[in-house]
């Protein structure tokens, strides 16, 4: 009689063990409710944008991406190298750039592009406009510089870069003997001594600050990574702007502007 109610009292316990398992995992893959639907929409629609369009966006919206990422390319990098060109020091350090970065992020935030798109294009922006002012120099350095020998007057160690190398920065003198008021790094090295003759080309208008020149290299400077990052933030701008197509009424219209 005992072992027939344990049996009786542990089959219960087995029933009850599946019922709770069973309404687990019913819970568990339960669609969800339209409220829930509805959020998670509105968090997309908020953090990527709606793209309410069905297969490939239209012909104008692909356009009108392509045409504001090139335009922001273009006067960020634009901006830097008029004021190098023409000696406009407010254009030259990349205040313009940041200017027209804002610009850019103003216009995705007004069209209610997805925030994650605009902080991304803001981001690449920034980064294109710091990076401008540089890449101006080396242009127009090589548009009309001048290279003249000069001597190392002292050498210095400097903080070592993002990717680990160590610089030297040398300070040089003319043949003449006049010093120049920046000190330079390229051809610059550890075994460079006072004394030592160092190539450094030289805007002939004077507008922009010399540099020194490594034996052998070529004067690219910062140009490849100039173009990844205007690369870059075209591809930003076109997905931005493509996402941020809405179909409804209220919250925009259907057509090209």
């Amino acid at each position: 009689m005992g072992c027939s109610m344990r049996r009786s009292g542990w089959g219960h316990d087995r029933t009850e063990g599946r019922r709770e398992a069973r309404t687990r995992m019913s819970r568990r893959h339960r669609p969800p409710t339209a409220p829930d639907r509805h959020l998670m929409a509105h968090l997309r629609n908020t953090v990527w944008g709606p793209a309410e369009f069905v297969g490939l966006p239209p012909w104008w919206l692909t356009a009108k991406g392509l045409l504001a990422g090139c335009l922001a390319a273009a006067a960020i990098t634009g901006s830097a190298l008029a004021g190098a060109w023409y000696g406009l020091p407010v254009l030259a350090d990349g205040e313009g750039g940041l200017v027209c970065a804002a610009g850019v992020t103003l216009y995705l935030w007004a069209l209610r592009a997805g925030r994650a798109l605009v902080g991304t294009v803001a981001v690449l922006a920034v980064c294109l406009a710091l990076l401008a002012p540089h890449a101006a120099v080396d242009l127009v350095l090589a548009a009309r510089g001048r290279v003249a020998p000069t001597l190392v007057t002292s050498v210095e160690g400097a903080p070592e870069t993002a990717s680990g190398k160590r610089r030297y920065l040398c300070s040089v003198s003319r043949r003449d003997g006049v010093p120049l008021e920046v000190r330079v790094w390229r051809g610059c090295g550890r075994s460079t001594r006072p004394g030592d003759a160092l190539a450094v080309v030289y805007d002939s208008e004077g507008r922009v600050p010399p540099q020194g020149v490594a034996s052998g290299a070529a004067r690219s400077g910062s140009l490849p990574e100039l173009g990844g990052l205007a690369a870059a933030l075209v591809a930003g701008c076109l997905v931005a702007v493509v996402r941020s197509y809405r179909l409804s009424p209220s919250t925009g219209t259907a057509g090209p502007p």
